[in-house]
């Protein structure tokens, strides 16, 4: 479906991905046409609200199912989650609060994770849907794939997981943070034993599918350049 929506905030690019407001508000889609020749009435027409940031630049290294840089500026939190939802609206105001219960990366026992969930989670992992990954510090963040996209924030330290919360609402452990903490733990093992000396010059990862990064930042693009070694 090719809808036409006005747009006077942003200098977009055929290809684009954008959020609109209306009937497919918080919907992904992506810019087919742009005309600058036109006459409307205004008040017929939707808006282009943003716009998600694609511009991926920096060095990535192999990491199982996942890319992984060390570098801050190459896929910070905010570029990522662009790719999958649109800004939260101003009137929009969240809460969280926390025990400050912990459990161990390396005994995921310890998370008292029911075995249905542990089960779903597991697949959830399996199948990649934990899209992304970020260490920086000791504070981390996540996103989960599921029937929406869910945002996870955790702390670690020293393979100790404190206030690990998700935005399914959830009153108990899900299974998009078992499928989160399984993919931590996949992926600080891949850096110790193949970038460690990298890891430890920033003390900072992020980690995002394969798949993911090449749907979003390079189809469609008509210049740039890889690198491989």
């Amino acid at each position: 479906m090719t809808l036409s929506y006005y747009n006077d905030a942003f200098d977009l690019q055929v290809g684009d991905i954008v959020y609109v407001d209306g009937k497919l508000e918080g919907l992904r889609g992506r810019v087919v046409d742009i005309t600058y020749n036109f006459k409307i009435k205004l008040s017929d027409y939707k808006r282009v609200i943003s716009v998600a940031d694609t511009q991926v630049n920096g060095e990535l290294f192999f990491a199982g199912s996942h890319f992984v840089t060390f570098d801050p500026t190459t896929l910070p939190y905010s570029k990522v989650i662009s790719w999958f939802k649109a800004p939260d609206k101003e009137e929009d105001v969240y809460v969280s609060g926390n025990d400050d219960s912990s459990f161990q990366l390396d005994d995921l026992s310890t998370m008292k994770v029911s075995h249905d969930i542990a089960e779903r989670g597991h697949d959830y992992y399996m199948e990649s849907r934990v899209r992304y990954i970020c260490l920086d510090g000791t504070k981390g963040r996540a996103i989960v794939e599921g029937s929406q996209i869910y945002e996870l924030e955790f702390e670690c330290e020293n393979r100790e997981i404190r206030n690990l919360t998700c935005n399914c609402f959830c009153s108990y452990p899900c299974k998009h943070e078992f499928a989160a903490m399984l993919q931590l733990r996949e992926t600080l093992e891949l850096i110790a034993k193949n970038y460690e000396s990298q890891h430890k010059a920033t003390n900072y990862f992020a980690a995002v599918v394969k798949g993911t990064l090449m749907s979003f930042a390079i189809d469609g693009k008509d210049a740039g350049s890889i690198l491989l070694r």
